[in-house]
């Protein structure tokens, strides 16, 4: 089964480990996109499995379940339930001239750890740049210092994504590296002209413009407008006219403070902006409401976007993950807490 003209152009969160009963009949009446789980909603692999069940089961069919698990500090399934692994920049840097290899193998392990639970959309891979004055809080997220290195890794992790049937979701689209303040808390400002973001920030997303989905990024680019990206015109016309990207664009959290007004301003002027898909990550029951209620049903370009990303899902070949593991340790070394 899957979704149809009544599916809402949101991606919401829940509060715990069920599904509450209040939560239940919402999700059934509203028909949200999919789902995003965090930390407060996982305990063990039969309660994510069934929590990943329930939720589909609301809304009537298999609606797709994203996480953020880029490995490193964030990663929202931690041991037993998932691998720990390297900051992404120190595995790239370990790795050196086999780092590519390295980041495909990180992310078809963490595919086939995806699929045992039943989540099938990855927030990965994160295709900023890294400056030496990148905000700590993204910093050691990125793969490298430059486009072309950048590039090349993120299509590598979004491929072990890809491969493992899991939907990758590129994100910060059109760069957040310049940033220099955390936009979970505060507005980042980019001052760098439209020559140095064109010829770096951008061009990374150019050359994965042909991937299924991309996650916008809470900032203002100067050169172009003193909107933040997710809620400019003027940067959606960027992300699918200069970059080209052609997939779904979901914002990124629209609950983070970089944002101005509130949470159903923000909603309804990321779609107008031209997200297909507004991301609300917080699992209060009056938010979701609020966002629901103004981000309308998605349109049918929106929809056609979807139904190609989603069908990137597939169960994935089987994989032997020893020895996945045993070629990622001799590329990169011991992986955790050294």
């Amino acid at each position: 089964m899957s979704f149809g003209l009544g599916t809402r152009a949101c991606i919401l969160g829940c509060s715990g480990l069920r599904v509450t009963s209040q939560e239940r009949r919402f999700f059934s009446s509203n028909h949200p996109l999919g789902f995003i789980l965090f930390a407060r909603n996982i305990s063990t692999v039969t309660q994510v499995q069934a929590l990943c069940d329930e939720l589909r089961d609301c809304v009537g069919w298999n609606a797709p379940i994203l996480i953020d698990q880029e490995g490193g500090r964030v990663q929202r399934l931690r041991p037993p339930l998932a691998r720990e692994f390297l900051p992404p920049l120190a595995q790239c840097q370990r790795a050196g001239a086999q780092a590519r290899r390295a980041m495909y193998l990180r992310f078809r392990i963490i595919a086939a750890e995806l699929q045992a639970l039943g989540i099938d959309v990855n927030c990965a891979p994160v295709a900023d740049i890294a400056r030496p004055d990148t905000h700590p809080f993204l910093h050691n997220r990125c793969y490298g210092e430059t486009a072309a290195k950048v590039m090349g890794l993120a299509r590598a992790a979004a491929n072990g994504l890809l491969d493992g049937g899991v939907v990758p979701v590129i994100k910060h689209m059109p760069g957040h590296g310049l940033g220099v303040v955390d936009s979970h808390h505060a507005l980042p400002q980019v001052a760098a002209t439209a020559a140095v973001l064109e010829q770096d920030d951008f061009a990374v997303f150019t050359g994965l413009n042909d991937l299924p989905m991309a996650m916008t990024a809470h900032v203002v680019y100067a050169a172009y407008d003193m909107l933040p990206a997710t809620v400019s015109t003027q940067m959606l016309g960027i992300m699918r006219n200069q970059i080209g990207f052609s997939g779904l664009i979901m914002t990124d959290d629209i609950s983070m403070q970089a944002l101005p007004d509130g949470l159903d301003a923000r909603a309804e002027a990321a779609i107008t902006a031209g997200c297909d898909v507004v991301l609300h990550c917080s699992g209060v029951l009056e938010e979701m409401i609020a966002v629901s209620r103004v981000v309308g049903r998605m349109g049918s370009v929106a929809r056609q976007r979807a139904e190609r990303a989603l069908a990137h899902r597939n169960v994935g070949g089987s994989v032997d993950i020893s020895n996945l593991d045993a070629q990622l340790a001799t590329l990169v070394g011991k992986q955790a807490d050294d």
